[in-house]
């Protein structure tokens, strides 16, 4: 059975495809009295926006790979998007967009948002705010993934990354820490500055110091984040008793480093993580962290875009989801 489209529409009350696509959308500049009209037709010819969606096409923007490449982030968020949309009866399609070739990258973002035929997940988790103007006033669904805008409105998926950091700051000080130091990525993603503003409010309303002689930067690869945290642990600085670490793929390395240098985790310093990786729980000693759900991350995408082609709306909403703290053997209590 052929399903009514736009053209149909357009054919039917006898304004321009443009016109009777706004409408659909709910886009502002559409008379209020024509879009009536147009929402009508629609209804009365059966007109469903989801029949016309042949695919979710998984956007990938990549910048550097400091951050992707070495994780198992995306992959879950994948599993998620194909698990929901196959439900819907919809394929999943992939896209790598390479933000370091600003031209190309503007080319692929234009024709991946005027797909009327799909509707698209972009992961932002590398994406800077400037990134985000290459996908402006998209005319597919379009749902962003552990990312967001500050000056563009899109539907997002995000992580509690404050909250998150500050739980996990949180639980060192009950186990007893009061010297708590901080290790950060030389790569700056927009989650890692949250994730900061959680460890230095968890800091602060215990009453405890911020002490800049134990915040480390160090690469975001377990290799880069090995050799820096060993060039630091050389020069025979004075320990906290444990490190909170932006994410799991840096406590990794630094673990290794730490070993390497005769201090023993967590009997000398304790280490906590942020994602619960795959390689978290098989680390030596085995990681605790806080596990993002990213394979609901990828579900939420997929019912957002299915919800707003179903009930179109003149707004947007960025939903934050909890992370859960995974208790391993990589923290010790003290008290």
């Amino acid at each position: 059975m052929r399903h009514p489209g736009v053209r149909e529409i357009s054919r039917r009350t006898g304004f321009s495809p443009a016109t009777v696509s706004n409408a659909l959308n709910h886009k502002r500049g559409v008379n209020r009295d024509t879009a009536a009209l147009i929402l009508r037709t629609a209804r009365e010819l059966g007109y469903d926006r989801l029949d016309h969606v042949e695919s979710v096409n998984f956007v990938l923007a990549r910048k550097t790979g400091e951050v992707l490449d070495e994780g198992t982030f995306h992959p879950g968020v994948i599993e998620g998007v194909e698990r929901a949309a196959s439900l819907q009866g919809i394929g999943t399609t992939f896209t790598t967009i390479e933000l370091s070739d600003r031209a190309a990258a503007a080319r692929q973002a234009y024709d991946i948002t005027h797909d009327s035929r799909s509707a698209v997940v972009l992961l932002g988790t590398e994406m800077a705010e400037e990134d985000y103007a290459l996908f402006e006033r998209p005319e597919a669904p379009f749902v962003v993934v552990d990312g967001w805008s500050d000056h563009l409105f899109f539907d997002c998926i995000v992580t509690s990354n404050e909250n998150s950091a500050f739980r996990a700051t949180s639980y060192l000080i009950r186990m007893g820490h009061r010297d708590i130091g901080y290790i950060y990525g030389s790569y700056r993603i927009k989650n890692f500055p949250l994730r900061e503003r959680g460890w230095r409010r968890a800091l602060r309303e215990a009453g405890l110091p911020i002490n800049r002689d134990f915040c480390v930067e160090v690469g975001t690869t377990v290799s880069k984040a090995h050799d820096a945290m060993k060039a630091w642990l050389q020069t025979n600085p004075a320990l906290p008793t444990a490190f909170f670490v932006e994410n799991d793929i840096m406590a990794l390395g630094c673990m290794r480093a730490m070993t390497e240098c005769g201090i023993r985790v967590p009997a000398d310093v304790s280490v906590i993580g942020f994602d619960d990786l795959t390689f978290a729980s098989i680390a030596n000693p085995p990681l605790s962290t806080m596990r993002v759900p990213n394979r609901v991350m990828g579900e939420l995408a997929v019912e957002t875009i299915i919800g707003r082609l179903r009930e179109p709306r003149d707004y947007t909403s960025v939903v934050h989801l909890s992370t859960t703290f995974v208790e391993r053997q990589s923290v010790r209590r003290l008290t």
